[in-house]
Order: C-alpha cells, then sequence, then structure tokens
C-alpha cells in the first residue's frame, strides 16, 4: 500500500469529517442516561483545537501524553488531538492512589500529564483555539497502554506501529465469516484506559459512531442497547456476566445487536450458553490475544458448540505453536506453554523496565498462557502460569475452578487463588460474592457444588464469602494482592 493510501490519523479523522460532515460520530452517556453528541465535523474541529492546546503547551511530535482522564468527550478529544499533533496518547487509570500513580507516570515520562487537576485548563486551553485544518503530522507509535503485569511492576506497553490509519485497523472480526454493514454503532461499556477501550477509536477512525458509556453499569448497557441502536461491542466475561443477570434482560429488545466479540479471559460456558439464549451463537466472537500484539485466534459461537472451551483458531496469520520448558513442541492435546507468531509480532516495546516476552529464534512469542492444541487447530487456555496453583504436588488452573463455581445461581462472582498451606503447600481457596436474594450461599454449598464438579484435588479447601469482589472498572481483579493480604490470614 502506498503512502499516499495510509493518511496519518488526524489526516484520516480530516477526510470523514469532510465526507459526511452532519452526521454523528460520538455519544458518551454519563451515568444517568444523559448524553452529549458530536459531529464528525464538530469531532475533527474540536480535535484541531486540543491539537493547537497541545503546541501551545510545547508538545513536539513523537512525545508521549497521559490522559489519567475517566471516560468522557474530554478523553475522546485529547487523544485525537495529541495524534493530530504527533504525539503519542497514553491513558491511564484516573483513580489509582497517589504512590501508584506517581510509579506508572515516571514509566511513561510524559511531556504532559492531563487528569483532574489540569483537564479544565487543559479545555480552555483548547476552546481558545482555532478550529480549522493543523499541519499533518505522523505520530510515530501509535498509543501506549499501562498494565502493571503479573508482577505488579508498572509497564507502559507502546505500540510501535506509526500512527497511520489502514482498513485493517477498523476491520470486524466477524467479517471473516460474513459481511458486516458499515458504518457500525459501537458501544464502549468499559473503561478506554484498558486496551479493548481504547482499540474502539480505530472503529472511529474506520468511520463507526462510537457510543460510550461515562461508567460501566449494566442497565445502562440494556438501556443503551435500546435508545441507541448499537450494532455491536467488546466485553469482559464478568460484564457480560453483570448484564446476563440484570432481571429481565431476556425481553429487552437486543434484536439490533449484530454481534459482540468476548475478551480479556476465558468465557464460562454456562455464561456464554446464557449469551446464546440472548443473541445466537453465530452473533457471538471470542478472541485471545493481548496488549503486546503478539498474535490473535479467534472463533464464533457456532465453532465453539463443536469445540466446547476452545478461543479459536489463528486468526489474521497469527501461527500456534505449544511448547515446553526446553522450546520443544508438545504432542498435540498435551498442555504446554502457547506461543504465537503473527504479522504483528514484535511492534511493541515497554517503558518500566519490564523484560520483554519471551520469543524463540523463530520468531515466536509467548504471553505466559498454558493450554493445548486440538487436532483442528483449535486453542484451548488453561490459564495463566504465574496464577496456577500447585496443591499437593498437583497442578490447578483457577480459571477451571472459577468456571465450574459460577454455574451455581447463588454466585454472583468469584475468584480462585492459591493460598499458604502447611500441609499443601498452597491450597485452592475461593472468593465468592454471594448472588442477591434472601438466602445467600454458604461456604459449605459452594464446596459441595464444586465436588460434583471437579476432580477431589481441585476443589476449594476454603471459601471466603465477601459482599463484593475487588474489580477495577475494566473487570480485572489484581490476584497477586488478594494473595498477598489473604497468605497466613485464613487457616483453616
Amino acid at each position: 500500500m502506498s503512502a499516499a493510501a495510509e493518511p496519518s490519523f488526524g489526516a484520516r479523522l480530516r477526510r470523514l469529517a469532510e465526507e459526511d460532515p452532519d452526521a454523528c460520530s460520538l455519544v458518551v452517556v454519563d451515568h444517568g442516561g444523559g448524553f452529549q453528541s458530536l459531529t464528525w465535523r464538530e469531532l475533527d474541529e474540536a480535535a484541531n483545537r486540543w491539537c493547537r492546546a497541545f503546541d501551545a503547551s510545547g508538545t513536539c511530535v513523537g512525545d508521549r501524553i497521559a490522559l489519567a482522564v475517566p471516560n468522557s468527550v474530554d478523553l475522546v478529544l485529547a487523544a485525537l488531538g495529541a495524534w493530530k499533533a504527533g504525539a503519542v496518547p497514553v491513558p491511564v487509570r484516573w483513580d489509582l492512589p497517589g504512590w501508584e500513580r506517581e510509579r506508572v507516570l515516571a514509566a511513561i515520562d510524559a511531556a504532559v500529564v492531563i487528569d483532574a487537576g489540569r483537564l479544565a485548563e487543559f479545555r480552555a486551553l483548547a476552546g481558545a483555539q482555532e478550529s480549522g485544518p493543523v499541519e499533518d503530522r505522523v505520530p510515530p507509535q501509535h498509543s501506549g497502554i499501562c498494565s502493571s503485569g503479573a508482577t505488579g511492576t508498572p509497564k507502559v506497553i507502546i505500540n510501535e506501529r506509526p500512527a497511520v490509519w489502514s482498513p485493517e485497523l477498523s476491520r470486524p472480526f466477524l467479517e471473516h465469516w460474513e459481511p458486516v454493514a458499515r458504518p457500525q454503532v459501537v458501544l464502549v461499556p468499559g473503561p478506554m484506559y484498558h486496551t479493548n477501550g481504547f482499540a474502539t477509536l480505530n472503529s472511529l477512525l474506520g468511520g463507526d459512531r462510537l457510543v460510550v458509556l461515562a461508567r460501566f453499569d449494566a442497565v445502562l448497557v440494556l438501556d443503551v442497547i435500546e435508545r441507541h441502536g448499537i450494532t455491536t461491542f467488546t466485553a469482559t466475561p464478568a460484564m457480560l456476566q453483570r448484564v446476563a443477570a440484570v432481571e429481565g434482560a431476556e425481553k429487552r429488545d437486543l434484536s439490533g445487536v449484530r454481534w459482540i466479540l468476548q475478551g480479556a479471559a476465558v468465557m464460562p460456558p454456562a455464561l456464554l450458553r446464557t449469551w446464546f439464549g440472548l443473541l445466537s451463537p453465530e452473533r457471538i466472537v471470542m478472541a485471545y490475544g493481548m496488549t503486546e500484539n503478539l498474535g490473535l485466534t479467534a472463533l464464533r459461537g457456532d465453532e465453539w458448540l463443536e469445540h466446547p472451551g476452545s478461543v479459536g483458531r489463528g486468526f489474521r496469520g497469527t501461527e500456534i505453536r505449544i511448547l515446553d520448558a526446553g522450546l520443544e513442541d508438545v504432542p498435540t492435546g498435551e498442555l504446554g506453554d502457547v506461543y504465537l507468531r503473527s504479522p504483528m509480532t514484535g511492534s511493541y516495546s515497554y517503558r518500566g523496565g519490564a523484560a520483554m516476552l519471551p520469543v524463540t529464534e523463530d520468531g515466536y512469542g509467548s504471553g505466559g498462557d498454558i493450554g493445548h492444541l486440538d487436532e483442528d487447530g483449535f486453542l484451548y487456555i488453561a490459564d495463566r502460569r504465574v496464577d496456577m496453583i500447585i496443591t499437593g504436588g498437583a497442578n490447578v488452573f483457577p480459571a477451571e475452578v472459577e468456571s465450574a463455581l459460577i454455574e451455581h445461581p447463588g454466585i454472583a462472582d468469584v475468584v480462585v487463588i492459591g493460598l499458604a498451606d502447611e500441609r499443601w503447600g498452597r491450597r485452592v481457596h475461593a472468593v465468592v460474592e454471594p448472588a442477591p436474594g434472601p438466602a445467600a450461599i454458604t461456604e459449605a454449598e459452594v464446596v459441595a457444588f464444586a465436588r460434583e464438579r471437579l476432580a477431589a484435588y481441585k476443589v476449594p479447601k476454603t471459601v471466603e464469602l465477601i459482599d463484593r469482589i475487588p474489580r477495577t472498572a475494566a473487570t480485572k481483579v489484581n490476584r497477586s494482592e488478594m494473595v498477598r493480604t489473604r497468605d497466613g490470614a485464613i487457616q483453616r
């Protein structure tokens, strides 16, 4: 593809505004359901103002701009304005405690930090600028995403690809199986500091309309789907669990949803079948990958029914190998470390001092997950190696135990961790959030339910009932922190 066919992100936005200036491009929905919307012309002009605001603050091409701002019109405009200025936007969790925030910002080493303390200042600065076209600039990197990884050490993952637009960046996953009508109306239910949320800006630059929730709320998700004509969204299993649990969810009008993408964690089979009922297997796509862009796997719901538990086959040029500790291929069906290779492999770097992921001599990289391939080349993920619990010499994968327990109607959410134990080395411990109702589930009932579905050594030896699983706005849990605060505190 020639350079002329690969416009900068800023030039791409300008072209969209020229082609359909009065069409709606962005909607941001607040906690009460009220919303603010912008046309393509308004979006482009506002991004030009933010670009000039960054110029006025001394930002140069290639500088990083940290955006510690909740989902909002401001966040989208700041990211687009950064790209127009030739800078690299790095969204950051806005609710981090001070000590962690400082570590993350030190790793980013941004030229400009926009947070609650400076947002009004930059909004005013941008509002005072001209809205006309700006000089075209190409950021040398696409963006950055912050992650603590498995160790808790701040890690900023930089997408090293220049911020030039091509249709591949916004191609819907479902197009692998069937045509998808464009433009789409894309719901953004989770925080845009997470890779799944921030990646929707690629869809925006593809001409799709974004409908962004200021904060995830399961009831609001259903309301917005109906009210704003949502055709697609990406969600984690925890989000989908909460939406499906909304009273009357099965009676809501989801007919406009053409397809959804599930990622970030393996989908529990019972929850997946619930969504097959709400939509259909052909309207649900599951994907596996990581922010470092090592590669992708994907499958549609009807394929999952033929390969239950799989996360799919290599997608968009991705090749898969399952290797042992000596980097030798293991036989089909046996567990090993998952290694991927694709055209996107190697397009990332870290800030913050984290070690790069292991890569074989022929270019396959691993994110630390354990899995196996079946005879048809479908991949199955057991769990992350760092999360695996070795109890009494046996390996237990938390994801398997969690998938079994979440099927109990009295369990709203569950996280399984390994705690220090004199007898077992580490014991399987289930942290359970009971479902609302008059008769809350008991610890004994959790264990009994697990015994009906799991081998004896996988059954939790201890159970802890809490009011709410401590998940982030992206529905992630900090397992290492949960282990640290509990180790030695609960002995049975």
